[in-house]
Protein backbone atom coordinates (compact mmCIF):
# COMPACT_ATOMS: atom_id res chain seq x y z
CA UNK A 1 0.00 0.00 0.00
CA UNK A 2 1.21 3.43 -0.78
CA UNK A 3 -0.04 6.94 0.22
CA UNK A 4 -0.19 10.10 -2.04
CA UNK A 5 0.59 13.15 -1.01
CA UNK A 6 -3.19 14.12 0.78
CA UNK A 7 -2.26 10.93 2.99
CA UNK A 8 -5.28 8.83 1.39
CA UNK A 9 -4.28 5.32 1.29
CA UNK A 10 -4.19 3.68 -2.60
CA UNK A 11 -4.20 -0.58 -2.68
CA UNK A 12 -2.98 -2.46 -5.37
CA UNK A 13 -4.23 -6.00 -6.03
CA UNK A 14 -1.73 -8.07 -4.09
CA UNK A 15 -3.11 -5.62 -1.08
CA UNK A 16 -6.43 -5.79 -1.52
CA UNK A 17 -5.63 -9.99 -1.36
CA UNK A 18 -3.58 -9.93 1.82
CA UNK A 19 -6.99 -7.49 3.50
CA UNK A 20 -9.20 -10.41 2.23
CA UNK A 21 -7.06 -12.91 3.26
CA UNK A 22 -6.95 -11.78 7.48
CA UNK A 23 -10.19 -10.70 7.29
CA UNK A 24 -12.59 -11.89 4.72
CA UNK A 25 -15.52 -9.36 6.16
CA UNK A 26 -13.68 -6.72 6.00
CA UNK A 27 -15.48 -3.39 4.02
CA UNK A 28 -13.57 -2.42 1.14
CA UNK A 29 -15.99 -0.48 -0.37
CA UNK A 30 -14.01 2.84 0.30
CA UNK A 31 -11.03 1.99 -0.90
CA UNK A 32 -8.75 3.64 -3.31
CA UNK A 33 -7.37 1.22 -6.16
CA UNK A 34 -4.60 1.57 -8.77
CA UNK A 35 -7.64 -0.05 -11.11
CA UNK A 36 -10.89 -0.45 -10.44
CA UNK A 37 -12.14 -1.73 -13.04
CA UNK A 38 -10.13 -5.13 -12.70
CA UNK A 39 -11.74 -5.55 -9.80
CA UNK A 40 -15.03 -4.02 -10.44
CA UNK A 41 -15.71 -6.80 -13.02
CA UNK A 42 -15.66 -9.31 -10.85
CA UNK A 43 -17.16 -7.95 -8.06
CA UNK A 44 -20.54 -7.17 -10.08
CA UNK A 45 -20.86 -11.12 -10.21
CA UNK A 46 -20.91 -11.24 -6.63
CA UNK A 47 -23.46 -8.62 -5.67
CA UNK A 48 -20.24 -6.59 -4.25
CA UNK A 49 -20.54 -3.21 -4.18
CA UNK A 50 -17.73 -1.49 -6.36
CA UNK A 51 -14.49 -0.13 -5.46
CA UNK A 52 -13.27 3.27 -6.06
CA UNK A 53 -10.47 4.17 -8.46
CA UNK A 54 -7.66 6.22 -7.06
CA UNK A 55 -7.77 9.27 -9.23
CA UNK A 56 -5.24 12.11 -8.80
CA UNK A 57 -7.08 15.17 -7.35
CA UNK A 58 -4.28 17.40 -9.02
CA UNK A 59 -4.56 20.70 -6.58
CA UNK A 60 -2.36 21.58 -3.79
CA UNK A 61 -2.27 20.22 -0.29
CA UNK A 62 -3.57 22.48 1.09
CA UNK A 63 -6.52 23.07 -1.29
CA UNK A 64 -7.10 19.05 -1.11
CA UNK A 65 -7.72 19.63 2.98
CA UNK A 66 -9.86 22.93 2.82
CA UNK A 67 -12.04 20.58 0.54
CA UNK A 68 -12.31 18.00 2.61
CA UNK A 69 -12.72 20.02 5.84
CA UNK A 70 -15.95 21.25 4.39
CA UNK A 71 -17.63 17.69 3.84
CA UNK A 72 -17.72 16.59 7.01
CA UNK A 73 -20.18 13.91 7.36
CA UNK A 74 -22.49 13.73 10.79
CA UNK A 75 -25.66 12.96 10.91
CA UNK A 76 -28.02 16.23 11.35
CA UNK A 77 -28.50 16.36 15.04
CA UNK A 78 -24.77 16.70 15.58
CA UNK A 79 -24.20 19.23 12.05
CA UNK A 80 -26.46 21.78 13.88
CA UNK A 81 -25.77 21.37 17.65
CA UNK A 82 -24.74 24.28 18.98
CA UNK A 83 -21.49 23.03 20.01
CA UNK A 84 -20.29 26.16 22.30
CA UNK A 85 -23.60 26.19 24.61
CA UNK A 86 -23.18 22.36 25.17
CA UNK A 87 -19.22 22.64 26.33
CA UNK A 88 -20.17 25.84 28.50
CA UNK A 89 -23.48 24.39 29.71
CA UNK A 90 -20.95 21.52 31.10
CA UNK A 91 -19.15 23.73 33.36
CA UNK A 92 -19.67 24.08 37.12
CA UNK A 93 -17.43 26.87 38.15
CA UNK A 94 -16.54 30.01 37.36
CA UNK A 95 -12.83 28.78 36.11
CA UNK A 96 -14.56 26.45 34.49
CA UNK A 97 -16.84 28.57 31.99
CA UNK A 98 -13.43 31.30 31.50
CA UNK A 99 -11.16 28.36 30.44
CA UNK A 100 -13.86 26.96 28.15
CA UNK A 101 -14.73 30.06 26.66
CA UNK A 102 -11.24 30.75 26.55
CA UNK A 103 -10.56 27.65 24.45
CA UNK A 104 -14.00 27.92 22.54
CA UNK A 105 -12.69 31.56 21.10
CA UNK A 106 -9.51 30.09 19.97
CA UNK A 107 -10.67 27.17 18.54
CA UNK A 108 -13.50 29.48 16.54
CA UNK A 109 -10.80 31.56 15.56
CA UNK A 110 -9.50 28.55 13.37
CA UNK A 111 -12.93 27.63 12.24
CA UNK A 112 -12.68 24.16 14.26
CA UNK A 113 -16.11 24.11 15.88
CA UNK A 114 -16.73 21.65 12.98
CA UNK A 115 -14.07 19.31 14.49
CA UNK A 116 -15.54 19.69 18.11
CA UNK A 117 -18.89 18.84 16.81
CA UNK A 118 -17.01 15.67 14.96
CA UNK A 119 -15.55 14.32 18.40
CA UNK A 120 -18.51 14.59 20.19
CA UNK A 121 -20.25 12.37 17.91
CA UNK A 122 -16.93 10.09 18.07
CA UNK A 123 -17.43 10.03 21.16
CA UNK A 124 -21.10 9.08 21.11
CA UNK A 125 -20.57 6.59 18.66
CA UNK A 126 -17.83 4.67 20.52
CA UNK A 127 -19.89 4.64 23.90
CA UNK A 128 -23.28 3.77 22.24
CA UNK A 129 -20.74 0.86 20.83
CA UNK A 130 -18.74 0.02 24.21
CA UNK A 131 -15.37 1.08 22.54
CA UNK A 132 -12.85 1.98 25.48
CA UNK A 133 -10.64 4.93 24.34
CA UNK A 134 -7.41 6.38 25.89
CA UNK A 135 -7.66 8.59 28.89
CA UNK A 136 -5.45 10.96 26.53
CA UNK A 137 -2.09 11.60 25.58
CA UNK A 138 0.10 14.87 24.12
CA UNK A 139 -0.66 17.99 24.05
CA UNK A 140 -4.49 17.31 23.55
CA UNK A 141 -4.77 17.11 27.21
CA UNK A 142 -3.73 20.45 27.45
CA UNK A 143 -7.07 21.52 26.35
CA UNK A 144 -10.21 21.73 29.06
CA UNK A 145 -12.92 21.29 25.96
CA UNK A 146 -11.03 18.30 24.86
CA UNK A 147 -11.73 17.08 28.29
CA UNK A 148 -15.35 18.40 28.44
CA UNK A 149 -16.25 16.53 25.34
CA UNK A 150 -14.61 13.05 26.99
CA UNK A 151 -12.00 12.97 24.42
CA UNK A 152 -9.81 12.67 27.27
CA UNK A 153 -10.02 11.92 31.10
CA UNK A 154 -7.06 14.68 32.06
CA UNK A 155 -8.29 17.80 33.47
CA UNK A 156 -6.45 21.09 32.34
CA UNK A 157 -7.62 23.06 34.80
CA UNK A 158 -6.69 20.91 37.78
CA UNK A 159 -2.83 20.64 36.23
CA UNK A 160 -2.52 24.00 35.24
CA UNK A 161 -2.36 23.34 31.39
CA UNK A 162 -2.21 25.85 29.53
CA UNK A 163 -4.51 26.10 26.06
CA UNK A 164 -1.47 26.75 23.95
CA UNK A 165 0.32 23.75 24.54
CA UNK A 166 -2.14 22.47 22.60
CA UNK A 167 -3.00 25.30 19.61
CA UNK A 168 0.62 26.13 18.94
Amino acid sequence: MKSDIYGQSIFTESDLCLLYLQDPLRTIKYAFVEKAINFNDVLQLENIPELIEYIDPKVSVEEFDNANQSSWHLPPEYLNMDIAKYVLDKCTTEAELQRAGEELIKFQDRDMFILLKYLKYLVDTMRKHNVVWGVGRGSSVASFVLFLLEIHRINSLYYDLSIDEFLK
